[in-house]
């Protein structure tokens, strides 16, 4: 896949990882990682739950990752100093993507097969995958809503570059890019930034999602993710903002009091196969939203902004590429806990009507 308007420069990293630089105009990038060389970390495991037909990736070794480290021992700011040698050893950088050091998921050695089922009896696997951290840029006070578009514009091109490289890898079956804002979801670094997982299985709410659409293309003749996006047109209450090329709507059985989704009005399967049109007006509308999320109630919200897009090989028929964004928030000192009937039983209760969310963050002013 070639770049629009990024240059990529790849370097290696003192433990062997590889770190790569995404720049919107010609930057030379020689600096040398100083550290000194660390061994990585072993591959974890994957274990099955027969119960609900769901695998389990134990890695026992991410326990001691650092931990909301104050600004000066930030480990995604650039190196300024041999005092304090970062992740990233230029001094400047616009949007960067290197290997996780306590990754969830590991390339594999040998066989990257999952292990057949046998419920109860499965046999115990390997965390096989791949882990990246893609940091939006080189302040550490911002966030995604505070980038220029131009920021935005090359952020998505790295999103896609990505996407295009780890679908090469035989062991992926999807890959999910995604950023957490805020301590209230879990946070643990305070530098804008998200990570990339490619599984080597089908997640369970992507595996949910596929059966869904297969069966009403079988009973329809229909792609389920089209038919959703022409009601929310037709309907236009829960629209919250649009441009020629994209829509961003609260869906209708929303599980959050605010959750966005943003897809392309053009459908595609992927990151990759998104238009030069649709991805330079996707800059204006990401922005705006994240705007509108921020000023409902006038504080940053802690939110889980994730790519939802088609497996690697298999579904590309049938699901679509979207970015969901999802808030706990419910208002301004309180949190949307989930409890026994969300976190227990799986079934989702909203305090507050779909619409009145839209209508919400409709009436920010911007």
């Amino acid at each position: 896949m070639e770049l629009r308007g990024v240059i990529r420069t790849d370097r290696e990293m003192s433990d062997g990882r590889t770190i790569r630089y995404y720049d919107s105009k010609v930057t030379e990038r020689n600096a040398v990682d100083k550290r000194p060389k660390e061994e990585q970390p072993g591959i974890g495991e994957l274990r099955f739950d027969p119960l609900v037909n769901e695998w389990i990736a134990i890695s026992a070794h991410r326990q001691n990752r650092i931990f909301l480290p104050p600004k000066e021992l930030c480990p995604l700011c650039p190196t300024t100093s041999d005092e304090l040698l970062t992740e990233i050893p230029e001094t400047d950088y616009e949007v960067v993507v290197f290997d996780n050091k306590s990754p969830s998921l590991r390339p594999p050695l040998g066989d990257n097969a999952l292990p057949d089922y046998a419920g109860p009896e499965t046999d115990e696997g390997k965390a096989i995958g791949k882990c990246e951290v893609i940091v939006f840029n080189s302040d550490h006070g911002q966030s995604f809503c505070d980038l220029s578009e131009t920021q935005v514009r090359t952020l998505l091109e790295a999103w896609r570059d990505r996407t295009y490289e780890l679908s090469k890898e035989p062991f992926i079956r999807h890959i999910a890019p995604f950023e957490n804002r805020g301590e209230e979801i879990g946070v643990t670094l305070h530098h804008p930034h998200g990570q990339i997982y490619a599984y080597s299985y089908l997640p369970p709410r992507v595996e949910k999602m596929l059966a869904a659409a297969k069966r009403y293309k079988h009973e329809f003749g229909r792609v389920l993710f089209d038919e959703i996006v022409k009601r929310e047109i037709a309907d236009k209450v829960r629209i919250v903002c649009q441009n020629e090329h994209w829509i961003a709507y609260v869906p209708y059985a929303a599980r959050y009091p605010y959750e966005i989704h943003v897809a392309p009005i053009a459908p595609v399967a992927d990151l990759t196969e998104l238009t030069s049109e649709q991805c330079d007006s996707y800059p204006k509308i990401a922005l705006e939203v994240m705007k509108r999320l921020d000023g409902v109630y006038g504080v940053p919200m802690a939110y889980i902004a994730a790519w939802h897009q088609a497996p690697v090989r298999e579904g590309r028929d049938l699901l679509r590429l979207h970015w969901q964004i999802t808030s706990v928030r419910r208002a301004p000192g309180k949190l949307k806990y989930l409890a026994g009937s969300e976190s227990a039983m799986g079934a989702f209760i909203m305090d507050v009507t779909p619409e009145q969310s839209a209508a919400q963050l409709r009436e920010v002013k911007l």
